[in-house]
Parts: C-alpha cells; sequence; structure tokens
C-alpha cells in the first residue's frame, strides 16, 4: 500500500518522515477550513481533517493521510490570523493565558473509510509585554500559523508551559500518526 500526504505543509512532511513513513505523492486539498456556526474547537479539527483527506484522490493501493491543527481558547477557535491586526488581537488574547492546541489526523484506508486521531496539548504562553508582540508580529512568523504562532520557531521563547504533544502543536501529533498507520498495515522505515 502506498501513502498520500493529503497536505502542502513541509513541517507534516518533516514530522511524518520522522517516523519512516515516505509518501509517494503529496496532494494539496481544496476545502472550506470556515468555522461553522455553533462549531465547537474539537469538532472543528475533526471536520477539516476529514474533509482534507476525502478531498484527494486515490488509487485503490493508496492511503491517505490528512492533519489539521487549530488552537482554542475556552470555545472560541483562533484559526490562522487574516492580518497583522488580527494576529496581534490572537497574541494578545494568548498572553499569560492557558490555550488548548487541537491537532486532528485522519488516515482514509484501503477500505475508503476515514480513521481519526485527536491530539489535546495545553499550552501556556508567558505574559507578553507590547515590545515583544511587535517584535513577533515583526518577524512575519506567526502569519499563516493556527494561532498566529509557531511553536518550533520563535514563539519557543514564550512558552512557559506545555503538556501533551509537541509535534501536534507543530502539525502532525507523531504519536498518533504512527498508530492510524500501524493499525491500517502501512510498513514504517
Amino acid at each position: 500500500m502506498r501513502l498520500v500526504l493529503a497536505s502542502t505543509s513541509p513541517r507534516r512532511l518533516d514530522l511524518l518522515r520522522r517516523i519512516g513513513a515516505e509518501p509517494v505523492r503529496v496532494a494539496a486539498p481544496d476545502v472550506d477550513e470556515d468555522v461553522r456556526v455553533g462549531e465547537l474547537p474539537r469538532a472543528y479539527v475533526l471536520r477539516v481533517a476529514i474533509d482534507k483527506a476525502q478531498a484527494v484522490e486515490r488509487a485503490a493501493d493508496e492511503i491517505v493521510l490528512a492533519g489539521d491543527t487549530t488552537i482554542a481558547v475556552g470555545r472560541r477557535i483562533l484559526a490562522k490570523p487574516a492580518d497583522e491586526a488580527d494576529l496581534r488581537r490572537m497574541l494578545t488574547l494568548l498572553s499569560g493565558r492557558r490555550h488548548h492546541c487541537l491537532s486532528a489526523v485522519c488516515l482514509i484506508g484501503l477500505d475508503g473509510k476515514p480513521r481519526t486521531r485527536l491530539s489535546d496539548t495545553v499550552v501556556t504562553f508567558k505574559r507578553l509585554s507590547d515590545a515583544e508582540i511587535d517584535w513577533y508580529i515583526a518577524s512575519g512568523e506567526g502569519m499563516g500559523k493556527a494561532g498566529g504562532y509557531a511553536i518550533q520557531g520563535k514563539a519557543e521563547a514564550f512558552v512557559r508551559f506545555l503538556s501533551g504533544s509537541h509535534s501536534g502543536v507543530v502539525g502532525l501529533p507523531v504519536f498518533e500518526t504512527r498508530a492510524l498507520l500501524e493499525a491500517a498495515g502501512h510498513q514504517l522505515g
């Protein structure tokens, strides 16, 4: 069986390779990632991961893996910031607070059925000064990232506490991903 990664994220590809899984191809899923009215964070991230996996065509001998990550502060979903003002709003909200990084993985097996796993990581940021927020925004690193930050980059200096999957915060929880691949019978190198 051949593995297809339904993501163009270089971070997801790197994390997948770390567990010995090399996709035969990478495909860009085209899905609506807008939050639906009343949708809660866990349901949202699982829905988007499933939608991404199902959006990619697969051959009979292929399995498809997709993931999605979001940041939740209570019931509020912090997706990717729309602009610098939105990024500032997110960083101000996260400053000195605990939040959840939810990372969902979906695998479409040879039988065509989606199987999912969810990683819930608790992250606490230090209280950020206006200067630190300005510095991070100026770095450009937070744009295009769920919650407006990249834990594998400069924002790691803001993390006071983390409980859960560091790789899940990066974008693909490797423990959960490995379990899905092994359950599907995919050989890991």
